[in-house]
């Protein structure tokens, strides 16, 4: 299997200007001075990428109390995408990548294993950019279900009704 260029914690996250589910023009740059995390899924309104979209979308009160914003990419067309957002009442920016330039520019589009089978595709990965722009968290290969909790977990925000020192 060929290695896919990975970004680590501390590297500069590549900048990007994609368009959203409106046409509209979203860029990394626009978040900066607030941490964001920059989410990739395969395909919108598919069973995994709508769930892990779900999690992002309840979870996001939490995230935005933290002072963290929410971002999914994935290589659908905006027509695509603006469906997926209102069927799913998602209230965070889903962008447009089908070139999978940036997909490929973080690590998130190369060689991966499907059931047991080598194919090219999206790998499911999550970034957490920090206020500067640099990479603060790089995952790959995460699971559609139960990665908001484990990440919220990892960046330490407490769920509803939970204290956060135990």
């Amino acid at each position: 299997m060929t290695e896919n260029h990975r970004l680590s914690p501390g590297d500069t996250a590549p900048a990007f200007t994609l368009p959203d589910a409106d046409g509209k023009d979203v860029s990394l740059s626009d978040f900066r001075g607030r941490k964001v995390i920059v989410y990739f899924y395969p395909a919108a309104s598919t069973p995994g990428c709508t769930k892990q979209a779900c999690d992002f979308r309840d979870n996001l009160a939490e995230l935005e109390g933290a002072g963290i914003e929410v971002v999914g990419i994935s290589p659908d067309k905006p027509a695509k995408l603006a469906k997926f957002r209102d069927t799913e009442k998602l209230t965070f920016p889903l962008l447009s990548d089908p070139d999978k330039e940036v997909l490929s520019a973080y690590g998130a589009f190369g060689e991966k294993m499907m059931y047991g089978k080598k194919v090219t595709g999206v790998i499911r990965s999550t970034f957490l950019v920090d206020e500067n722009g640099k990479v603060e968290v790089a995952q790959y290969n995460v699971k559609a279900t139960g990665h908001v909790a484990k990440l919220r977990r990892d960046l330490q925000i407490p769920l509803p009704g939970t204290s956060a020192d135990r």
